[in-house]
């Protein structure tokens, strides 16, 4: 793998691809929990993305907001 600056690397598996009109979202299964990544319609077919493909979810962010009731 290219090295990268991020270092919120989650390994998971493809659960789902919801393909719209110009952007998908991929439902990733990080050890039970989904993370989803909104991406282009063309990066999905590039990656060939499909349900059991193993993937890295990769986070970089600037902020993270936590909210309590």
């Amino acid at each position: 793998m290219a090295k990268i600056s991020a270092r919120n690397i989650l390994p998971g598996t493809v659960k789902e691809v919801k393909k719209g009109a110009t952007t998908a979202h991929v439902l990733i299964d990080v050890n039970g929990s989904v993370v989803t990544a909104s991406i282009t319609n063309e990066a999905v077919d590039e990656l060939g993305l499909k349900p059991g493909a193993p993937v890295k979810a990769i986070i970089k962010s600037s902020d993270v907001l936590v909210a309590v009731d």
